[in-house]
């Protein structure tokens, strides 16, 4: 995304992270928290879909290009709306730190 226009960030992102919660039995689960509002650009690469437990299921794959930010993990994700999309990897495009592209998948089930 060097050298692209801002105008492409049109998509207002929120970055979650998933931080362990007692469940009352003696386990934890994850519990999705914002970490941050973010504008980022969506370009879709690939889709398929498939048979998962009886029922068609897909998954699509995103690049997700954002402002770079150094506190990105892969155990993060991307929500817009009701859309989900897990980070897979992330890499600073230019070795410059100014964008941040993502490789992310959404499951749709």
């Amino acid at each position: 995304m060097s050298g692209k226009p801002i105008g492409r960030l049109r998509h207002r992102l929120i970055l979650e992270q998933s931080v362990p919660t007692p469940d009352g039995g003696g386990g934890v689960t994850g519990t999705w928290v914002q970490v941050a509002q973010i504008w980022g650009a969506l370009e879709p690469l690939s889709g398929r879909e498939r048979v998962e437990a009886g029922r068609i299921a897909g998954r699509h794959m995103y690049d997700i290009t954002i402002r770079h930010r150094g506190d990105v993990e892969l155990s993060m994700r991307f929500r817009l709306g009701t859309r989900i999309f897990h980070i897979l990897s992330a890499e600073d495009v230019d070795g410059r730190g100014r964008w941040l592209k993502t490789l992310c998948e959404e499951r749709e089930l």
